[in-house]
């Protein structure tokens, strides 16, 4: 899933606001459960959650509700502003993005199992491949991260890949570093020390609840995110930076609030593709090959 580019570069008083506002008016609507039918009403069909599309009605019952000035998002006639039709457009913009790419995207443990061992038979793959931390009938390894390292590897005509970092990012002037992030990330091309891209991997098939440990993962990658982007602003130094999720029931059946917050993210600027489940099957043999050029093109001013 890449920004739509109507609302990238926008200032974070646009951001405040979505915030604000999917805070106010909720991030999702619930499920409604089928009813059967009685002899005074006929049956209604089961309504699945979805990503709420939060309206300018919406928007000014919440500005009302906090005093803020209602003129930022309506005129005197009661028609939106163009930044209060900006914010309906984003919302409705996430809610679509969502649907067409995390919803129809995301796999379960079994089918996530089918795709890794399709590859891993298909490949026969030289890169690592962790397991997980589960015990049991559940200890297995690990599907999207097997997955990406697979592709990756397929496509990288030998290039160096760190598959399993252990260290922090590192970007050098002068043959000395110069930015170092914060945390560790999964996976760097060609290295830690001055990366072309880096990417990180959140699947959590076998999860009953959306516990913090998930939740802090989405604001760790946002983290990172800003501190490559201070990085491309003072050092002139570009990273690509991919978010790569998977698990259904995890991220769609119990944390569609932070796939919207992804959303957010991307259209931040933080991350620069989010890929949900099986779409690294098709995007990752793309992006590689555009990292090989920069690598190519990369010259000593760089480091």
């Amino acid at each position: 899933m890449t920004a739509d580019s109507r609302f990238t570069n926008q200032p974070l008083e646009f951001w405040a606001n979505v915030r604000f506002l999917s805070q106010q008016c909720g991030y999702t609507d619930l499920a409604k459960k089928a009813k059967k039918a009685t002899k005074k009403k006929p049956a209604i069909e089961a309504k699945p959650a979805s990503i709420k599309k939060i309206s300018i009605g919406q928007i000014v019952k919440e500005y009302r509700k906090q005093k803020f000035n209602l003129e930022k998002v309506i005129n005197d006639s009661g028609e939106p502003t163009e930044f209060g039709q900006l914010l309906v457009d984003y919302f409705e913009c996430r809610a679509d993005m969502l649907a067409a790419h995390a919803e129809k995207n995301l796999l379960t443990a079994a089918e996530a199992k089918t795709l890794f061992e399709e590859l891993r038979d298909k490949h026969n793959p030289k890169c690592p491949i962790p397991y997980n931390k589960q015990t049991g009938d559940k200890k297995a390894s690990n599907y999207m991260t097997g997955i990406v390292n697979i592709l990756v590897e397929a496509s990288a005509q030998g290039y160096e890949v760190d598959y399993d970092p252990r260290k922090l990012t590192t970007i050098t002037r002068d043959l000395a570093p110069a930015r170092t992030l914060s945390r560790r990330i999964d996976g760097a091309f060609p290295s830690t020390v001055n990366p072309i891209a880096i990417w990180e991997i959140k699947e959590y098939y076998y999860t009953t609840t959306f516990g913090s440990k998930i939740s802090d993962g989405v604001y760790e990658t946002q983290l990172d995110g800003w501190e490559l982007q201070e990085a491309r602003i003072s050092l002139d130094f570009d990273t690509h930076h991919y978010l790569m999720v998977d698990a259904y029931d995890t991220w769609w059946g119990k944390g569609r609030s932070y796939l919207c917050r992804m959303c957010d993210m991307l259209h931040m600027g933080t991350t620069s593709e989010i890929f949900f489940g099986k779409e690294v099957v098709e995007r990752i043999p793309i992006i590689v090959p555009v990292w090989i050029e920069k690598l190519k093109a990369r010259t000593i001013k760089d480091v």
